[in-house]
């Protein structure tokens, strides 16, 4: 994460992504790798605080789900 941050907060009603310029690519990357066709269904990434996210983030969970 080179240079980007992305805090994730939420309630029960709304999710705040909140980012510098740089933060939402490397997301925006992962999904657009989830349309690859040998991933298989329940497929999942994990981005959690204080790894992947600011510190005090919840986890955001990105999974691929076929039924949609």
């Amino acid at each position: 994460m080179a240079g980007s941050r992305i805090k994730v907060q939420g309630s029960a009603t709304e999710i705040i992504v909140a980012a510098n310029a740089a933060g939402p690519r490397e997301p925006a990357e992962r999904l657009v790798a989830f349309a690859a066709p040998e991933l298989r269904d329940g497929y999942h990434e994990q981005l959690e605080s204080g790894v992947s996210l600011e510190d005090g983030s919840i986890s955001l969970i990105l999974e691929r789900d076929e039924k949609l």
